[in-house]
């Protein structure tokens, strides 16, 4: 997924705009890790970008998004730019 979120909107607060973003981010992940993988994988891996724009955006972890989400509502942004790529991953296996 890439996608431009904006956070203003005329018929709700920005706080619950934030709120309905994440909600979206979460059922996106939920739903990319329910699909099938090779037999040689063991979970779905997620390389994630965040910023003010495409061309800002800096890789973060999935679990940072929703404090980018924080942190561009704190910075009274307009919108905010969201990379998710999912690939399949394999455990490292521990000694």
């Amino acid at each position: 997924m890439k996608k431009v979120f904006p956070l203003i909107s005329e018929r709700h607060q920005p706080a619950r705009v934030v709120e309905q973003v994440k909600s979206d981010i979460r059922k996106y992940l939920k739903r990319e890790r329910k699909k099938k993988f090779a037999e040689e994988f063991d979970y779905w891996d997620f390389d994630c970008r965040t910023g003010k724009s495409a061309a800002e955006a800096a890789p973060c972890h999935e679990k940072e998004i929703g404090k980018a989400l924080d942190e561009g509502l704190a910075g009274n942004w307009t919108e905010i730019y969201i990379e998710i790529l999912s690939k399949p991953a394999k455990r490292a296996k521990k000694e």
